[in-house]
C-alpha cells in the first residue's frame, strides 16, 4: 500500500511545483549535477523468500505424486500476513539513503519487498556508484523504457463447445482466479468489467488482498466484485519531468485504451454487444469471462513506461496474490550485459514464479526479422500473433465492371445504384489550391470544397503516409463527406505509402480503402478517362465516372488460419546483446492477435479512428498475450495446485500445427506483401504451435520446472554468479550442479551448437489415468535423432524419464526442425518442437 500512497503524494505536490517522496536535500550546489532513476537491489531476500507456503505451491508434484486437481483452492493469505515486514523492509531503506547519501539530495520512488528487496531511486552517477559500493547493495541498475507490443475468437478456439463446456459453461469459466494486467490501465465504467450481469453470486476470491485507488479520475465504486483491484505507478515518469496529467491521468483510469483492450480479451464479461459507428458487429467475450481483474497502471500514452515502474507494478501484483499476471509490454531495447535475462522486470517475474503466478508476456512486434524477440527468459510463457478465419472485406464495383478489393467497416451504397465520383482535387472551391494547401486532397476540411460538385457524389480522397502518422484522419474526412452531403467516400493509397498494412476502420458513411497502390492506379485511371473537359478551357464539364460500393460490415469465416503475422517477434531467443542464440525455445506458442475486437476506454486516445467508441478492433502480440493470460485461469480453475511450469506444458505440449484447412500453419515473412510473402512457420515462428484450449485442459503428461531449476540454469552461464547473487540473493555455490537452457525440463527442445552428439532428457509425469504411449519422431535436417524408450505404460501420477540422442551429420549453420510425438492410447498426443541451430560434425579447431 506504501507505493500507492507515494504516487499520489508526488502527483499531488508536483502540482504546486515540488517534488517530494522520501527526499533529502540541503543547498550544496549541485543542483545542475545529472540525475536519473537506478533500481537498485539488497543483498538481503524479499519478503516472499521467507514464506515457505509459497515455496510448496512451486512445484505442482511432491514426491513424484500429483495433487488432487478437484481440491479446493486454497487462500495464499501470504500477501497479508507480511504487511508489517514492507513497511520494516522500507525503513530499512530509508535508513540506508540516508548514511550513504548524507547531506545529499536524492528521491526514493519506490521500496521493493516483496519479489525483490529493492528500491528505485533519483540520484546522480556519482550517488548511484557510492550507493553500488556499500556492502549491503547486490546490484544497481539503470532505468530503462517499455513500450506497449474479440467478439469471435472464442469461436475460433473452440471455447463454447470445450474449455467452457470443462469449466461448467461461460457462467463459471475462470471463476475465483485473478488476473494480474500490467498495462495502461482500465475504464471501469464498461459493462466487459461489470459484476451485475449474472444472477450467480461472485464473491471476491479469499486470497486476494488488493485495493483500489480512489482519485476524481477514478472515483469510489468504480471497483467491484469483477474489477477487484486498481492501482498506478508512474514515479519514474514523474521524476523525469514527462508525465502529462491532463492526458496520461494520475490514476488507474485508461486514457490510452490499450489496458482496457488487453483486460476485455483475457476475462471480459460474456456476451457484451460490440456497437461501433452505429453498427453491430456481434457480441465479445473474453476467454475466462468470470475470471477477476486487478490493474496495475505503469504504461502511459504519452510516453510509455519505464522499467522502476513496471517492476513496482509486478511486485505489487505479486504481493497482492493474483494468480496470473499478464503483460502486453516488451522493452524498447535489448538489456545489456551478460545475457538477456539479467533485467529487472525477468527477474522480478522469476519471484513471481517462484510465489506460484504464471506470467505471460507478449513476444513483441517487431518482426519477421530473426532474433527478434523482445521476450526472453524460459520462466515467462511468450506468446506470438496469429491470425483467425474472420474477416472483414469491402470492395468497390467500378463503371467499367471492373472491381476493385479494399477495406472499410463501412455500409455500402443502395443495391444496384452507380454513383458518380468526384475527385476532391477536382471539387476545389475558388478560394482553395493545391498550392495554398498541398494534403486538401485528404479531405480534412470541408471548407475547401465546392458542395454543389460534391453533394448526392462519391468523393475520392488520398490516403496518405498523414494517415500512418495520425495528422490525417479518415474520420475526419468522413466528417468532410457528411458536411458536403457526398454519397459516400473512397480512398486511394498514395504511391508513396509502400506495404502499409491497415485494418479495418470504422465508417458511419458508405465508403473503401483500397490498400494497394497498384488498385488504386486502377481507379484513378478509370476515372481521369471518363472525366469530359472543355477542349478550350480543359475545364471538367461532366464527371463521368461511376461507382457502387458493396460494403465491408459482414465478416467472413472462411479464411485460412491460423497464420503467423508478420509482425509478430521471432527466435532464436538472443541469449545476450551480441545476439548469440539461447538454447530456449521462444515464443512459446502463438495465439490470436489480428483484428480483434475488444472493449475500448471511453477515453481511448491510442487509435483516433475509435476515439469515443466502447469497443475497438486491434491487431499485435499485445493482443495474443491476454489470450493465453485467459486461457491460464481455465487451467488455474481445473487445476490449483499446477505450478506455472506445468500450467506452460499444457498450452505448449498440446498446441496445434495445422490450420482450419488441414495444412501446415503458414507464417508471413515480409512487411511488405505478407500474403504473398510466407511459408510454413518453424517453431522459432510459433513455438510449439497454435493454442489449442480445450487439449490445454487435458494435457495427460507434464513437463515440470522448479525454481531451483531455473537458478541451475542462470548459474550455468559463464560469468553469471555476481548477476545471481545480485538479484537473487543467492550463491551459486549453494547449487552443486548448473545446467544449460538445452537441458532444462522444458516441453521442447533447443540447441544452438551441436556439437557432434549430445544427450538430452525430459521427465514427464502423468496427471491423468493409467496410459501406454507410443514416441515417435521426425529429426532435423543434418541430424540423426533417437528417442528411449519408444514406448511406455505410465500409472497416474508416476514419472517417466525420455532419453533423446542427437548426433551432427553435417555441418550446417542454418537452423532445421523436427518433433517428437507422444501417442497415448486413451486420446492424449504430445507434441515436442526440436530446434537445432548450428551443427558441427567435428572439431574444427588446430593446436599450434
Amino acid at each position: 500500500m506504501e507505493g500507492v500512497y507515494l504516487v499520489h503524494f508526488v502527483v499531488m505536490v508536483l502540482s504546486l511545483g515540488l517534488l517530494v517522496g522520501t527526499f533529502c536535500q540541503v543547498d550544496d550546489g549541485s543542483d545542475n549535477e545529472t540525475t536519473a532513476v537506478y533500481i537498485v537491489t539488497l543483498k538481503q531476500a524479499p519478503a516472499s523468500h521467507f514464506y515457505g507456503e509459497l515455496k510448496k505451491n512451486t512445484n505442482v508434484f511432491k514426491h513424484g505424486v500429483p495433487r488432487n486437481p478437484n481440491q479446493s483452492h486454497k487462500p495464499r493469505d501470504d500477501s497479508r500476513s507480511n504487511r508489517s515486514s514492507s513497511s520494516y523492509i522500507a525503513r530499512v531503506h530509508d535508513s540506508l539513503l540516508r548514511r550513504v547519501l548524507r547531506g545529499q539530495k536524492y528521491l526514493k520512488l519506490y521500496s521493493y519487498h516483496y519479489l525483490i528487496n529493492g528500491f528505485a531511486v533519483l540520484v546522480t552517477p556519482e550517488q548511484a556508484d557510492k550507493l553500488s559500493r556499500r556492502r549491503e547493495v547486490a546490484n544497481v541498475a539503470l532505468d530503462f523504457s517499455v513500450r506497449t507490443a474479440t467478439t469471435h475468437t472464442p469461436e475460433f478456439l473452440g471455447l463454447p463447445q470445450g474449455a467452457w463446456v470443462k469449466s461448467g459453461g461461460y457462467e463459471t469459466a475462470g471463476e475465483g482466479i485473478v488476473i494480474g494486467f500490467v498495462d495502461t490501465g482500465i475504464d471501469p465504467s464498461h459493462p466487459s468489467f461489470s459484476d451485475d450481469i449474472s444472477l450467480n453470486s461472485y464473491p471476491v476470491p479469499r486470497h486476494f488482498s488488493g485495493i483500489c485507488e480512489v482519485t476524481r479520475d477514478f472515483p469510489s465504486g468504480s471497483c467491484n466484485r469483477k474489477l477487484i483491484g486498481a492501482r498506478h505507478f508512474a514515479a519514474s515518469a514523474i521524476t523525469r519531468g514527462i508525465f502529462n496529467s491532463s492526458q496520461d491521468y494520475a490514476s488507474p483510469f485508461d486514457g490510452d485504451g490499450h489496458g482496457t483492450h488487453t483486460a476485455s480479451v483475457a476475462a471480459g464479461n460474456h456476451g457484451i454487444p460490440v456497437i461501433v459507428s452505429s453498427h453491430h458487429f456481434g457480441n465479445a467475450s473474453g476467454m475466462a469471462p468470470r475470471a477477476h481483474v486487478a490493474v496495475y497502471k505503469a504504461l502511459y500514452k504519452s510516453f510509455g513506461g519505464f522499467a522502476a515502474d513496471v517492476v513496482a507494478a509486478i511486485d505489487q501484483a505479486a504481493q497482492d496474490g493474483v494468480d496470473v499476471i499478464s503483460l502486453s509490454i516488451t522493452p524498447n531495447r535489448r538489456p545489456p550485459g551478460i545475457a538477456t535475462f539479467f533485467n529487472p522486470i525477468d527477474m522480478a517475474l522469476l519471484s513471481a514464479v517462484k510465489a506460484g503466478i504464471f506470467a505471460v508476456q507478449a513476444a513483441g512486434n517487431t518482426g519477421p526479422s530473426p532474433k527478434s524477440m523482445s521476450s526472453f527468459s524460459p520462466w515467462i510463457f511468450t506468446v506470438g500473433a496469429a491470425s483467425h478465419d474472420r474477416v472483414y472485406s469491402n470492395s468497390i464495383m467500378l463503371g467499367n465492371n471492373v472491381t476493385i478489393n479494399g477495406v472499410g467497416l463501412a455500409p455500402g451504397t443502395h443495391k444496384h445504384t452507380m454513383l458518380t465520383l468526384v475527385y476532391a482535387l477536382h471539387a476545389l472551391n475558388n478560394e482553395t489550391t493545391v498550392a495554398t494547401d498541398m494534403y486538401v486532397g485528404e479531405c480534412q476540411d470541408s471548407s475547401n470544397f465546392n458542395q454543389d460538385l460534391v453533394k448526392g457524389n462519391l468523393l475520392i480522397c488520398s490516403y496518405s503516409i498523414r494517415f500512418v502518422l495520425g495528422l490525417s484522419t479518415v474520420k475526419q474526412a468522413i466528417q468532410t463527406a457528411k458536411n458536403l452531403s457526398a454519397a459516400g467516400v473512397v480512398f486511394y493509397m498514395d504511391p508513396f505509402v509502400i506495404g502499409f498494412q491497415l485494418n479495418p476502420i470504422p465508417m458511419r458513411v458508405p465508403g473503401i480503402i483500397i490498400p494497394s497502390p497498384d488498385d488504386s492506379k486502377v481507379l484513378l485511371q478509370y476515372y481521369n478517362s471518363s472525366v469530359e473537359r472543355n477542349e478550350t478551357t480543359s475545364q471538367i464539364t461532366r464527371f463521368g465516372a461511376v461507382a457502387s460500393i458493396l460494403g465491408g460490415l459482414r465478416a467472413n469465416y472462411s479464411n485460412s488460419a491460423p497464420k503467423v503475422m508478420f509482425y509478430s517477434a521471432r527466435g532464436p531467443d538472443p541469449e545476450d546483446s551480441f545476439l548469440d542464440d539461447a538454447d530456449i525455445l521462444k515464443p512459446n506458442v502463438v495465439a490470436p492477435g489480428n483484428l480483434i475486437w475488444a472493449a475500448w476506454s471511453s477515453r481511448g486516445t491510442d487509435s483516433v479512428e475509435f476515439q469515443g467508441e466502447k469497443f475497438a478492433m486491434m491487431s499485435g502480440t499485445s493482443m495474443a498475450a491476454p489470450h493465453i493470460a485467459g486461457l491460464a485461469a481455465l487451467i488455474k480453475q481445473k487445476f490449483p495446485s499446477f505450478s506455472p511450469s506445468a500450467m506452460a506444458s499444457a498450452l505448449s505440449t498440446t498446441a496445434s500445427l495445422y490450420n482450419n484447412n488441414g495444412g501446415p500453419i503458414m507464417a508471413q515473412r515480409a512487411y511488405a506483401n505478407p500474403e504473398i510473402n510466407q511459408s510454413p512457420a518453424t517453431p522459432f515462428d510459433m513455438g510449439s504451435g497454435f493454442v489449442n484450449a480445450t487439449a490445454a485442459l487435458d494435457p495427460g503428461l507434464i513437463f515440470d520446472s522448479s525454481y531451483d531449476d531455473y537458478m541451475s540454469f542462470l548459474c550455468g552461464i559463464n560469468g553469471s554468479s555476481p548477476m545471481v547473487l545480485n538479484y537473487t540473493g543467492q550463491n551459486c555455490l549453494s547449487y552443486n550442479s548448473t545446467i544449460n537452457g538445452t537441458d532444462l525440463n522444458l516441453p521442447s527442445i533447443t540447441i544452438a551448437k551441436l556439437y557432434q552428439s549430445r544427450t538430452v532428457q525430459r521427465s514427464v509425469t502423468n496427471i491423468a489415468g493409467n496410459e501406454t504411449y507410443k514416441v515417435g519422431w521426425s529429426a532435423p535436417y543434418g541430424v540423426a535423432v533417437k528417442v528411449a524408450p519408444t514406448h511406455f505404460s505410465i500409472a497416474s501420477g508416476e514419472r517417466q524419464v525420455l532419453s533423446v540422442f542427437f548426433d551432427a551429420t553435417m555441418n550446417s549453420s542454418t537452423a532445421s526442425y523436427g518433433r517428437i510425438g507422444l501417442f497415448g492410447d486413451q486420446g492424449h498426443v504430445l507434441n515436442i518442437p526440436l530446434s537445432i541451430v548450428a551443427k558441427i560434425t567435428y572439431n574444427t579447431t588446430t593446436n599450434g
